[in-house]
């Protein structure tokens, strides 16, 4: 099946052949749903294009070098002075980037102290346009490194602007281009400057973008935290939507990824961590209560040294549900189904260690692993109803991107706001309303803390 138009079907088709034929009636409207949303680019098309940089350095070959000083001419510089004074479009502050030292610089003509004042300047815009005004210090829980520095490196960007005397539209290119940058950036434009608190949290999250790569590639998928949602997103396009269990706040707060899915597992087992079978005294329960260890799927076994590991099997019962999306990280963290489906019903769902609960998780799984060549239709239905722990790996990977927007727009398309479950709103603010950090690191010092466990009934 190697059409993508019947590809992003699947999930209907994978519900009729599970359930039968009284599901028929879905997979027809879930059909119409997708000739509707889809462009008939990708309807035509096997792969699903990733949109190129033409100004990236090839992989093969170094990045060349540049000069952080160059020589600008008067009409570039002013060039330069307008898009600064403009600046304001995009959530930043004129004040940050000398426009006074540059206006004289300017009177005085072309020179080394233009060419200095100019290029400084230029530079500082392109880092914060590209890379975030935020220093890490203030990005509570990121560990995204975002790859724009190597792909559109600061000198390649100014050498560009003065060979096609477009300083604006070269400063324009970095812009992100995920829908939801332009539409916080119209309702900046849109918001009365005497709302301070709104304009504040619209340029919290443009800057939010910014963290992010510049382009987050063909088809991917996205939870919002704070907004209880994840998304498979092709082309721009949300082709299907799932609603998300998160950390609680505090030490089991989720962190903000940027992961690839590796691989899928069905009816996966669950290692209970040592806090639960010590501290809850599981081991011995289930090593004392067999007919229950039974029910429960609980195995354990006890080491000649006394330790009782305990592991569940896969089943109806399993913490993890019946599948899993295999993401290595440091941090443990992956998506996973769960057999407590009434709790995506509550509004607040801040319930997990920190993994992320997916509503139709068996669904997406097997889009997943078929999106990613990892098993034919029928192949991924014989392997969930196996009952049996099976890992499928994918040819091709699924970026994950773990986000922390409190303004964006929904899966509706509407732009709203989300409630800040966190607390990470205060620094990024208190970020943008100070002095601009120079010389800004690209990788946190926070600490890593793995999450131990992901508690059934919690």
């Amino acid at each position: 099946m190697r059409n993508f138009a019947r590809i992003v079907r699947l999930p209907a088709l994978v519900a009729l052949a599970v359930a039968g034929p009284g599901f028929a009636q879905a997979a027809k409207d879930t059909d119409r749903q997708f000739d509707k949303v889809l462009p008939q680019k990708v309807l035509e098309t096997d792969a699903v294009p990733v949109t190129a940089n033409p100004a990236a350095p090839t992989a093969s070959a170094p990045a060349p070098k540049y000069a952080a000083v160059q020589a600008w001419t008067v009409a570039d510089a002013k060039g330069l002075l307008a898009a600064i004074r403009g600046i304001g479009a995009e959530g930043l502050d004129p004040q940050d980037y000398n426009p006074a030292a540059l206006e004289q610089a300017i009177a005085l003509g072309a020179g080394p102290e233009l060419n200095q004042l100019a290029s400084q300047s230029f530079s500082w815009l392109v880092e914060d346009l590209r890379d975030g005004r935020t220093p890490m210090d203030a990005r509570k829980q990121w560990f995204v490194v975002d790859p724009d520095a190597d792909l559109l490196p600061t000198g390649l960007v100014m050498t560009q602007a003065l060979a096609s005397h477009d300083v604006a539209g070269a400063l324009a290119g970095l812009d992100p281009t995920n829908p939801d940058y332009a539409a916080l950036r119209d309702e900046l434009a849109r918001t009365p400057k005497t709302d301070t608190k709104r304009r504040d949290l619209i340029r919290i999250n443009m800057d939010r973008w910014r963290w992010l790569a510049r382009d987050l590639g063909g088809q991917y998928l996205l939870t919002n935290v704070p907004e209880f949602q994840l998304r498979l997103t092709v082309n721009s396009q949300i082709i299907r939507s799932y609603k998300t269990i998160v950390g609680k706040p505090g030490k089991t707060a989720t962190p903000q990824l940027a992961e690839k899915v590796q691989g899928v597992i069905f009816n996966p087992t669950w290692s209970v961590p040592q806090s639960i079978v010590t501290g809850e005294h599981l081991g011995e329960k289930v090593l004392n209560n067999p007919d229950w260890a039974i029910k429960a799927g609980y195995k354990a076994t006890k080491a000649a040294d006394g330790t009782i590991w305990v592991v569940q099997q896969p089943g109806p019962t399993n913490s993890l549900g019946v599948v899993k999306l295999d993401m290595p990280n440091p941090h443990s963290i992956f998506l996973h189904d769960t057999p407590n489906h009434s709790l995506f019903n509550l509004q607040n769902r801040a319930l997990s260690h920190g993994c992320i609960r997916t509503e139709r998780a068996l669904e997406l799984g097997m889009t997943i692993a078929i999106l990613g060549q990892g098993a034919t239709k029928d192949r991924a239905v014989a392997i969930s109803t196996s009952g049996e722990y099976t890992r499928v790996p994918v040819v091709k990977t699924m970026p994950v991107y773990i986000t922390y927007f409190t303004m964006g727009r929904d899966i509706t398309g509407t732009l709203r706001t989300f409630n800040d479950l966190y607390g990470r709103d205060a620094p990024v603010l208190a970020a943008l309303h100070a002095p601009r950090v120079a010389n800004r690191t690209r990788t946190t010092n926070e600490k890593v803390v793995p999450i131990v466990d992901d508690l059934q009934n919690s």
